[in-house]
C-alpha cells in the first residue's frame, strides 16, 4: 500500500465518522486494548458517563460474540477464513455513537441468528427489560454452560438508542458476511 492509499483510507474513515476500527483475528487482549482506547477517546470528547459505558459495553459484547463464534467453528479452511474476517468499527455521527461489527458466518447459522435478532427488534424497551431479566434467571437455574445465551443481544438492544440493524451478504454456498450495528 502506498501513501496515497493510506490517505484515501483515512479520508474514508473520517467521512464516515469512524474513530477506531480493527480488522483481523480478534483476541481477548486486542478486545481489551481497543476497548480502553475507545473509552479514553470518548472521555476526551466529554461524552456522558452513560454514553461511554453503553458504547463500551456494546463494543465488548459484539467483539466477544465474534470471538466466541470463531472459536466454536469446526477445524478446516472455513474456520481460519471466519477467524480472519472479523471487523469492528466505532464512530460518531449525528445520531450518536455507533458500534458496527462484522464477520463471516456459516450460512447454516444465519436463520437462527437473524430470527433471534428479528424477535428482539419487535420488542419495546420495557419488554426488552422483562425478557433480559427472564433470560438471566433462566441462565442461573439451568445449564451453566448455556447461561446467558442470547442475553448479550437483548442487552445491546436495551442500551441502544435506535433499533439494532443487521445485514447478511451471501458470499458463496457456505458463507455469508454478517454485520450488526448499534447506536448509542
Amino acid at each position: 500500500m502506498n501513501d496515497n492509499h493510506l490517505l484515501e483510507v483515512q479520508s474514508l474513515l473520517r467521512k464516515n465518522g469512524i474513530l477506531i476500527t480493527f480488522s483481523g483475528r480478534l483476541s481477548q487482549q486486542l478486545i481489551e486494548e481497543y476497548g480502553e482506547a475507545v473509552k479514553t477517546y470518548l472521555e476526551n470528547e466529554h461524552q456522558s458517563t452513560k454514553e461511554i459505558i453503553h458504547t463500551f459495553s456494546i463494543y465488548i459484547e459484539q467483539t466477544q460474540n465474534i470471538k466466541n463464534y470463531c472459536a466454536n467453528r469446526r477445524e478446516g479452511a472455513a474456520k481460519d477464513r471466519i477467524a480472519q474476517s472479523s471487523v469492528v468499527s466505532i464512530g460518531m455521527n449525528d445520531k450518536g455513537n455507533f458500534i458496527c461489527s462484522g464477520n463471516l458466518v456459516e450460512n447454516a447459522d444465519i436463520p437462527e441468528l437473524t430470527s433471534r435478532i428479528d424477535a428482539i427488534l419487535q420488542l419495546n424497551k420495557d419488554e426488552l427489560k422483562k425478557l433480559y431479566k427472564e433470560r438471566l434467571r433462566q441462565g442461573l437455574s439451568e445449564n451453566p454452560a448455556e447461561a446467558g445465551a442470547g442475553v448479550g443481544l437483548i442487552d445491546m438492544a436495551r442500551k441502544a438508542t435506535l433499533p439494532l440493524e443487521y445485514t447478511v451478504t451471501p458470499l458463496d454456498e457456505s458463507l455469508s458476511f454478517f454485520t450488526l450495528k448499534a447506536v448509542v
